[in-house]
C-alpha cells in the first residue's frame, strides 16, 4: 500500500471512530432524556395519587378538595353519551374559532410584517385591543350576536387571533437581514421574496404564536361558555359552581387539562413534521 493510500486508511479509520465514540456518547443522553420524558408523564399521575392520600388520610377537606377517584366516579356517573357531547360542544368551538382567528392573524400579521406604514397604523389599535380581558368581551357580543354559537365562537377567535398576529410581525422582522439581502442580490420578487425567504425564516416564531394562541382558545372558550350555554365544559364548571359540587368544577378542569395537553400535542408533532428541515440543536445545562 501506497503512502497516500495508507493515510486515506488512516483518516477512514480515525472518522470511523471517532463517530462510534459520538454515537457512544449520545446513546446514554438519549437514554437519560428518555427516562425524564417518562418522569414527566408519571409526576401528575404521582401527584393525583398524593391529592387521594391526603384527603382519604383527613389532612385536606373533601368539601373542598375532592378526591381523584371522586372525580373519576362524577365524569363516570354522567354517562359517556352526555360527557361526550359536553366535550365535543367545546372542542367544536375552540376549534372553529382558532381556525378564524389564525387565518385572520396570519393574513393581517403578513401584511403588518411586511409594511412598516401597515404596522404604524395597526399597531397601536391592536396592543389596545389585545389588552382587554375575555370576560370584559362577553356581554358586548352577547348584545351583537344574541345567545346563539356566533358570540362563543367569535370570543374564542379574538382569543386565538392575537398571539399569533403578534408572532407573524415580530418573526417576519427577525429575519436575519443577511438573509433579506441575499433575495435582493438574486433579484426574487416580492412574492418570491416572501414564500422563499421570509416566510420560511420566521416559521418557528409563528408556530410558537400558533400553539399558544390554541391554548388561549381554550381559555376563552371557558369564558364564552361561563355565560348563556347549556353544554360543554365551561358550562360544567358554571354547573358545579351555582350547586357546589367540586367535584365537577374539578372534573371539568381535569377534562380541559388533558385535552389543552392532547391538542398541543398533536400540533406540536405537526410543527415537527413541517419544520424538519430545520438544523437545530437542544441546549440543555445538563449537558456539556
Amino acid at each position: 500500500m501506497s503512502a497516500p493510500e495508507q493515510t486515506l486508511a488512516l483518516d477512514a479509520s480515525h472518522a470511523s471512530t471517532a463517530s462510534a465514540g459520538a454515537g457512544g456518547r449520545h446513546k446514554p443522553q438519549r437514554d437519560t432524556l428518555r427516562l425524564w420524558r417518562y418522569a414527566g408523564f408519571a409526576l401528575p399521575v404521582v401527584f393525583l395519587a398524593v391529592i387521594e392520600g391526603l384527603v382519604r388520610a383527613s389532612v385536606l377537606p373533601a368539601n373542598l378538595v375532592p378526591a381523584p377517584s371522586a372525580i373519576l366516579q362524577t365524569l363516570s356517573d354522567l354517562g359517556a353519551a352526555r360527557l361526550a357531547r359536553h366535550v365535543g360542544a367545546s372542542a367544536a368551538r375552540v376549534y372553529a374559532g382558532f381556525a378564524i382567528g389564525a387565518a385572520l392573524a396570519l393574513l393581517i400579521g403578513a401584511i403588518m410584517g411586511l409594511s412598516r406604514r401597515a404596522d404604524a397604523l395597526l399597531d397601536p389599535t391592536f396592543q389596545a385591543l389585545r389588552a382587554i380581558p375575555s370576560l370584559a368581551w362577553v356581554p358586548i357580543l352577547l348584545l351583537w350576536m344574541g345567545i346563539d354559537e356566533a358570540p362563543k365562537i367569535t370570543l374564542v377567535a379574538v382569543g386565538a387571533f392575537f398571539p399569533v398576529q403578534l408572532s407573524v410581525v415580530a418573526g417576519i422582522h427577525g429575519v436575519d437581514r443577511k438573509l433579506i439581502e441575499f433575495g435582493q442580490v438574486n433579484r426574487l420578487s416580492t412574492r418570491a421574496m416572501f414564500t422563499r425567504i421570509l416566510l420560511p425564516a420566521s416559521m418557528p416564531q409563528i408556530f410558537t404564536g400558533l400553539r399558544t394562541g390554541l391554548s388561549l382558545a381554550w381559555m376563552f372558550m371557558v369564558a364564552a361558555e361561563l355565560i348563556a350555554a347549556t353544554r360543554g365544559l365551561g358550562y360544567l364548571l358554571s354547573d358545579g359552581r351555582e350547586t357546589g359540587r367540586p367535584d365537577l368544577v374539578f372534573g371539568a378542569i381535569l377534562l380541559l387539562a388533558l385535552l389543552g395537553k392532547l391538542s398541543d400535542g398533536a400540533f406540536k408533532l405537526i410543527e415537527a413534521h413541517v419544520l424538519s428541515w430545520r438544523d437545530a440543536r437542544h441546549v440543555s445545562g445538563d449537558t456539556p
